[in-house]
Order: C-alpha cells, then sequence, then structure tokens
C-alpha cells in the first residue's frame, strides 16, 4: 500500500527520518516499530530512513512525513507516492563487524562499506560502529591506504590535466585558524593552480566555507569552480556541493558526537578530498598544543610521518608543518569576525593580527617552495612581498568576484565584554572552552556571532580589563554565552 509524502520541516542534520501513525496499516502489516530502519522507494529513488511513529493526528493514516535529508534524498516531491518496507540485510555490516574484534580489513570490504555508507544505507548506530573500531583497534597503514582509496573513490574525481596542483589543509582543532583566504591569494596571484574547497562547520564556530560565505558566494557547482580556477588560479568554494569524497562529512558528524578522532580516520578524511580535488602536491598544517587536537609534539611527528607516507603511495608529495596550537588564532572567532581578521591582514592594515599573518606567510611560503615558485628556503621573501604590494588582495577580490560576488562581512547587533576578575598574567587559554563560547553566542547559523579576544598569552591583565566581547544577534544567545563564559573561570588562566 503506497503512502503520500508530507514534508514535515523536520531538520536531522543528515540522517535520514520518517514519521508515520502508529495506526497505519503499512505499520501494522509490515510489523514496523519505532526505531526501525525502512526502505522508502518512489519512482525509481529510494532511501533507507530511521522510523518514529506518532498519534496526534498531525498525519493521515495514508501520510508518511519525511525530514528534511529524507524529503531531499527521495527528491522532494509533495504527495507523491511512496513505498515503505523492511531494509534488505546491509551485507557490509559483516565487515564491520570483523572490524569490532580487531580483524584487518582489506581493499574490498573497505570499498563495500563506502558504497552503503554514501548511498545512505548506514544509520547513525552503525556508523558509529564503524568509527568506534577504528579507534578502539586503530587502522594500519595498509587499512589507512585502503580507506583513503575508498574514500576518495566514492565520489567525483578532478583532473586539471598539469602536473603541479597545490592544495592546502590544516588538521584543525584550533579556533580562529583561517589561514586559507590568505594563502590560496598569495599562491594564485605568484601563478600556483590552487583549487581550494573547504567545509563549512559541524560542531565548530566556524570553517573556512562559512566565513567565505560572509563576503562570497561559496556554495558553486563544478562547472563554475572549474571556470573560476581557469581565469584566476584558485578558488575557495565550499566541498559540500561538489560530491568531493562524500563519506567524509558523514563520518566527521559522527566521530564529534562521539568525542573521538581515530588517527587512521583522520589521515582518510584529509587526503581523500586532496585526492578527489586533483591535488599533485599538499602542504598540510599540523597546529600542537596542550587544548589542540594534537597535544604534544611527539604526536603531531607521528602523524606528519604517516601522513607523508600514504601521500608517497598516492603519487601526492606532501609537506607537513607543525605549528603552534597553545591558543586560537588571529583575534576572533566566528564566520564574520574571521574573515573580518583575513580582510585585515589582505588590505594591510595596522589593526591585522600579527600571529594570524604570520602564519599564513609560512603556509604560503611552503606552497610556493613546493609549487616551483621559489626556491627551497625563498618562499618566505616572495610571499611577503606579494602580500606587502597588494597582488594578494587583488586575487583575493578577483577570485570572490569571479565565484559570484564580493562584499563586506556583516556584524552583530548585540555586543558585550567579559572582563579579568583578577590582576596578573594571562597564562594558558582553552582552545575548547572559547570555541564553546562562540557557538553558544550563535555561530556559524548567525553568520555575524561570535567573539574578539582582547588578551592573548603572555599578556599582563588589570583587573576589570576587557578579556573579549561576545558579538550575538540576539538577547537571549548573547545571555547564554555570557553565564557559561563567566562559569568558564579556566577558560582564560590568569596566575598571579
Amino acid at each position: 500500500m503506497p503512502l503520500k509524502a508530507k514534508r514535515i520541516g523536520l531538520h536531522t542534520q543528515r540522517e535520514p527520518v520518517v514519521i508515520m501513525r502508529t495506526d497505519c496499516p503499512v505499520c501494522r502489516s509490515e510489523g514496523l516499530a519505532a526505531r526501525s530502519q525502512v526502505l522508502l522507494r518512489a519512482g525509481d529513488r529510494e532511501v533507507t530512513a530511521v522510523l518514529f511513529q506518532q498519534d496526534d493526528g498531525r498525519l493521515a493514516a495514508d501520510e508518511v512525513g519525511l525530514s528534511e535529508a529524507a524529503w531531499k534524498l527521495l527528491g522532494g516531491r509533495e504527495d507523491e507516492l511512496v513505498q515503505v518496507a523492511h531494509v534488505p540485510p546491509l551485507e557490509s555490516m559483516r565487515w564491520v563487524r570483523r572490524r569490532i574484534f580487531g580483524n584487518e580489513l582489506g581493499q574490498g570490504a573497505f570499498d563495500e562499506i563506502l558504497r552503503d555508507v554514501v548511498a545512505g544505507r548506514y544509520s547513525d548506530v552503525q556508523l558509529s560502529a564503524f568509527v568506534t573500531a577504528g579507534s578502539a583497534f586503530p587502522f594500519n597503514d595498509e587499512e589507512t591506504f585502503a580507506l583513503t582509496r575508498a574514500m576518495a573513490e566514492a565520489g567525483t574525481q578532478l583532473d586539471w590535466g598539469q602536473s603541479v596542483v597545490v592544495d592546502k589543509h590544516s588538521v584543525g582543532g584550533l579556533p580562529g585558524n583561517r589561514t586559507t583566504p590568505i594563502v590560496v591569494a598569495i599562491a594564485a596571484a605568484c601563478g600556483v593552480t590552487i583549487p581550494k574547497t573547504s567545509s563549512r562547520a559541524i560542531t565548530s564556530p566556524a570553517g573556512t566555507a562559512d566565513a567565505m560565505a560572509t563576503v562570497t558566494k561559496v556554495d558553486i557547482d563544478l562547472p563554475t569552480m572549474k571556470k573560476v580556477v581557469r581565469s584566476e588560479g584558485g578558488c575557495l568554494a565550499w566541498g559540500g556541493g561538489l560530491n568531493l569524497s562524500p563519506a567524509d562529512d558523514i563520518f566527521i558528524g559522527v566521530e564529534r558526537q562521539l568525542d573521538v578522532d581515530p588517527e587512521g580516520q583522520l589521515i582518510a578524511s584529509v587526503l581523500s578530498k586532496k585526492i578527489a580535488a586533483g591535488a599533485k602536491r599538499v602542504v598540510l598544517d599540523i597546529p600542537v598544543g596542550p587544548t589542540a587536537k594534537l597535544r604534544s609534539r611527539e604526536a603531531g611527528l607521528r602523524l606528519a610521518s604517516r601522513l607523508n607516507e600514504i601521500s608517497r603511495r598516492f603519487g601526492i608529495q606532501s609537506t607537513c608543518i607543525i605549528s603552534d596550537g597553545s591558543q586560537p588564532v588571529g583575534r576572533s572567532i566566528g564566520p564574520a569576525l574571521e574573515m573580518m581578521d583575513v580582510l585585515a591582514v589582505l588590505r594591510r592594515e595596522a589593526s591585522a593580527p600579527t600571529d594570524l599573518q604570520d602564519r599564513a606567510l609560512r603556509l604560503a611560503a611552503a606552497i610556493l617552495e613546493i609549487g616551483g615558485k621559489a626556491d627551497p628556503g625563498c618562499g618566505f621573501e616572495l610571499a611577503e612581498q606579494v602580500l606587502e604590494d597588494g597582488r594578494a588582495y587583488q586575487k583575493f577580490e578577483a577570485i570572490c568576484r569571479a565565484q559570484g560576488r564580493f562584499g563586506e562581512p556583516p556584524k552583530a547587533h548585540l555586543q558585550c565584554a567579559v572582563t579579568a576578575t583578577t590582576t596578573g598574567t594571562l597564562a594558558e587559554l582553552d582552545n575548547r572552552k572559547i570555541a564553546q563560547v562562540a557557538k553558544l553566542a550563535g555561530a556559524p547559523d548567525s553568520p555575524a556571532a561570535g567573539l574578539r579576544l582582547h588578551a592573548r598569552k603572555g599578556d599582563s591583565i588589570v583587573a576589570g580589563q576587557p578579556l573579549m566581547t561576545i558579538h550575538a544577534e540576539t538577547e537571549a544567545e548573547l545571555a547564554y554565552a555570557l553565564a557559561h563564559a563567566s562559569q568558564s573561570t579556566d577558560m582564560l588562566r590568569i596566575e598571579p
């Protein structure tokens, strides 16, 4: 018995969910219960979804309510007839069960798993089982190579027809680390081909795509991306609309809910997108600090060694840079605020944060050297010159206009300072807690929300001095962020 599709405006991030009445004849005849996985078919389209039930009359007995994710995957047609049935056995789960007990998987197993993940056949519970298995028994180099290849081949793969195509990536975990727009502008201005795709934030206050969206259009299709790269040498686009390593965002969403970040999965995440984007040479930023993703220099060096080895096996030349991750980069956290820092650096403003500028120049130097535009050891001087004479800013604006528009970042309607309660020296900043305050203020959903820091590690602090200013769009979000900041006494630790 087919049911009529009804869009119910339920946002589940990415997991398809369907709602049916408890007395629905399909539920009863099929023996479907709440939390069952069901297979929906509409024409030649199908999606696997999690079933919930309700009995308050908002759905008719012959209707099936679709979450936004399910609606999109099924084609989004109101009142279209949908057939509901049990999900066939998921054969690739046998490999996940094998991995749960510590058994090594081969290329074929990862290929099967990734096909089903990308097709939306895995529930969050099943995804969690896969991610947890790779955390409890870490993937070795052979498995990491196989997973990386499976992830890269599961989506679109670009070929630019050039031997030198460069990309840049940070392993993350550091608020405000918005070097990418500066690096891409410098590199492209020097003639390096750098088709940069970036992600939006999942649980962080801002991703590069979120920040770029405050000044230009980032949701561009593949033909537009290619046109921009041909005309300007580089782009700053959102990767989610280009189908590059589509399983990556799915895995990241589960990892962050579990608060785990298995090294093999991290390597596959980083490199699969570079491979899919057609990069031949890559510069990788690895921030290290007490509250960064990598806590020690030893851990950073170990990750760098594995990244270099897996890159080599794919024919990619990589350079890893171990950087300071002891505190946020720049002065601002949140999409628009971070973009203001970026523009201040590109426009050579006196207020530009020097740490953001220096970090971006070091990464740009590595890009210019690995991209063949500067001799070893001479990249920094060239990068600094291109930034200083305005060529970088001109290229950044040209890329933005080629992508659709160029404008100024928005400003928040509400601002409130958080002041120091004691006098002393700012000894430590907790990256994770600072990022949490920015999120509570509304970032990244409210692009202008976030916070601006007024002190850095080692600064002398006087009681009553502003430590940060929180930016928000609503009174409630501002109050919520302020309350959390006041309770996090060790977020900015001041020593006598």
